[in-house]
């Protein structure tokens, strides 16, 4: 940039700066922000921040557990909640929905949890149990404790989510002690609109999934039957080109596995269903924590 160029910039009215800088996106501001003083106290301005925040960012903050007035009466500047609710989801819906944003770009982020997901056999003691754990955003998650049909079922309705954008479903899990009849049974996870047949993938909820398929190693307590089953599964999935999805370790220590993704078109309002299930194996499986099914745009 040329003297000349960059005194033009400076003698700029900062009300126009902050439009423009309005224009652009969270991780452009915070940049030009480096520019000049002028830039720097445009690009803190709540005119800016509350472009970048949800249009209905207000309204979703009012279905706090708590007052959602109060929340926001805590921040001395929308920027300082832009970033709050990047760093920190916030519980609403009674408890059983986080928010947050997408930190980069300001796009709305979901995850719901166990509890207002299907789970068969969920709410039987001998199959699955809820319990608390510190870590989770959840005062409840669900433990499986022993099934043979496993299936979870999950909706959000594109209305709830940013316009213009791919999301991407997963599925956000734990384990106290590992898992069982995971790890050479895969599961499916279908993502659609509902009523409708979705895309579908093949998911490894083992977490050390990838790791033993990498090596090709199978045990040899699982029976023949099962094992058969899953060689057929897997010839399966070569044939239909599908790629198995693995769990990857989250930031926050808990794992996820990529369920699927959908597009979200300009004023759509569509309910879409996330499910995940393996009844195929006909094996024992347990030890899984389910926190929720997270949905958030897909990373570039």
């Amino acid at each position: 940039m040329s003297v000349e160029t960059y005194s033009d910039f400076q003698e700029l009215p900062e009300g126009f700066i902050a439009t423009a800088l309005s224009l652009t996106t969270p991780k452009d501001a915070c940049r030009l922000s480096l520019v000049s003083t002028t830039f720097r106290s445009a690009a803190e301005s709540d005119a800016v921040w509350e472009r970048f925040l949800p249009p209905d960012y207000r309204d979703i903050i009012l279905r706090l557990i708590d007052d959602g007035d109060l929340f926001l009466a805590k921040f001395r500047s929308k920027k300082e909640l832009y970033f709050h609710l990047c760093d920190n989801p916030i519980i609403i819906d009674g408890g059983i929905k986080s928010f947050s944003l997408e930190k980069g770009t300001g796009k709305k982020c979901f995850m719901v949890a166990a509890r207002d997901l299907f789970i068969v056999w969920g709410d039987t003691p001998e199959y699955w149990q809820w319990i608390s754990l510190p870590e989770s955003r959840f005062l409840e998650v669900a433990e499986l404790l022993n099934v043979c049909w496993f299936e979870i079922r999950g909706n959000i309705n594109t209305s709830m989510l940013s316009s213009g954008t791919t999301y991407t479903a997963y599925l956000v899990f734990t384990s106290k002690s590992g898992t069982c009849g995971f790890d050479y049974q895969p599961a499916e996870a279908m993502v659609g609109i509902s009523g409708q047949d979705g895309v579908k993938r093949t998911v490894c909820l083992d977490p050390e999934g990838e790791r033993k398929h990498g090596y090709q190693l199978v045990p040899r307590r699982i029976f023949y039957n099962h094992r058969m089953a899953h060689i057929s599964r897997r010839q399966g999935d070569l044939s239909s080109g599908r790629v198995t999805e693995y769990p990857k370790v989250r930031a926050d220590k808990w794992m996820e596995v990529e369920l699927g993704e959908f597009f979200v078109g300009q004023e759509q309002d569509l309910d879409m269903e996330i499910s995940l299930t393996e009844t195929e194996g006909g094996n024992w499986k347990n030890g899984l924590i389910i926190q929720g099914i997270e949905i958030r745009p897909k990373s570039e």
